[in-house]
């Protein structure tokens, strides 16, 4: 019974701090209509993104509020004909250009060699870039919702995190858990005051930086090698004296990052190790969620089946408090709450396995993305 009644404080405890985080959930940029007067370059890297760059593109052409706009598009070596579909949406709209990237040179890493080429072949030179994934779509304000945000919170690097679309069983069980652990274990405002490098966090499917500040950091020369570009750069810009800012996006955009079971698989397969660090902190942090998620249910039934209700009331207990956090985390990230919080041990379980087998590829040295070696 101690040991259940600790499990239902610890659990109670983390799930008063993903409230708090929730209610003070940082920055909402307003999705109606604003504008901004400063020149705004948005950046897409694609890589074989033929079958789903549409949509996002489409969603670039129909900002509003920034007459400064650019469009940059790099064809990271696509070989599906992602080209051609860019050429054929954008049309001969003089905001686009449309760029032919180069393989990425020893100690480079695919996607932040690709976000460097972008930054560094805008043109005319903007103030602000904005770096967005091919599998979000803005809202028609969304970028000058960012800038204006970026600016008011004096930062030099915005991340405003995209609400996550989930369709599939693989989608609702792995996902949520992206914004859960945020909400749930970083300390979200004091890590935008500190000024310590390792206090950061940034989301790489959308992000806005000042140009000044991006190229006084090293820009993604400064991570080019780092499978967690988005996180080391928000690191970098902090080594370089800026400030960092993390923001509710989902009222600005949407973003579906993975089309099924196999490429999320792959997708956390090749991160996850990175996300860790080193193995040991990986196996302590897992069997921690384990113990104070995934064990509750568990223990609840097998103390039914022993006859020992008491025990099973409070096990209970402390299930339904990890699902509340998981509630509180979908209600202030416009995700989905319901019925999916209920199978957050699931959840958990999922996590596991997923970081086993990023570590297990890592040091096979079998992780690739697209058809290029992580490490």
């Amino acid at each position: 019974m101690t040991v259940a009644l600790a499990l239902v404080v610890a659990v109670a405890a983390l799930t008063g701090h993903t409230l708090v985080n929730a209610l003070a959930w940082l920055r909402r940029p307003g999705a109606g209509p604003v504008e901004v007067a400063e020149s705004v370059a948005v950046l897409l890297p694609l890589r074989d993104e033929a079958d789903r760059v549409t949509p996002c593109l489409r969603a670039l052409l129909a900002q509003r509020g920034v007459p400064g706009l650019r469009i940059v598009v790099l064809d990271d070596g696509s070989t599906d004909g992602t080209a051609d579909v860019v050429r054929a949406v954008a049309g001969a709209d003089p905001r686009v250009t449309l760029l032919t990237g180069v393989a990425p040179p020893p100690g480079w890493l695919g996607k932040p060699h690709a976000c460097w080429q972008l930054a560094s072949r805008a043109d005319p030179e903007p103030t602000v870039l904005a770096f967005v994934d091919a599998d979000v779509v803005l809202t028609p304000y969304a970028v000058a919702a960012a800038v204006t945000e970026l600016r008011a919170a004096d930062a030099t690097l915005l991340s405003p995190y995209p609400r996550i679309v989930v369709r599939t069983v693989a989608d609702r069980l792995a996902q949520p858990l992206l914004q859960w652990l945020w909400l749930t274990f970083l300390p979200l405002r004091a890590m935008e005051r500190s000024r310590r490098p390792s206090l950061a966090a940034a989301g790489g499917q959308f992000l806005v930086v000042d140009r000044a500040g991006y190229l006084r950091a090293g820009g993604h020369a400064a991570v080019a090698d780092k499978v967690l570009e988005d996180i080391e750069l928000a690191r970098a810009v902090k080594r370089a004296g800026g400030r960092i800012a993390l923001a509710d996006g989902s009222r600005l955009a949407s973003c579906r990052m993975y089309e099924d079971w196999p490429q999320l698989r792959d997708g956390y397969t090749k991160s996850l190790w990175a996300s860790f660090g080193h193995p040991a902190g990986a196996a302590a942090v897992l069997t921690l969620l384990l113990l104070l998620y995934t064990a509750p249910p568990l223990v609840a039934v097998a103390a039914l089946l022993a006859g020992a209700p008491a025990v099973a009331a409070v096990a209970f207990l402390a299930y339904l408090g990890g699902v509340a956090g998981r509630v509180v985390s979908a209600r202030a990230t416009g995700g989905r709450a319901w019925p999916d919080a209920l199978a957050h041990p699931v959840s958990v379980v999922v996590l596991g396995w997923l970081t086993v087998r990023s570590y297990h590829l890592r040091k096979r040295r079998r992780l690739t993305w697209r058809g290029r070696p992580v490490t």
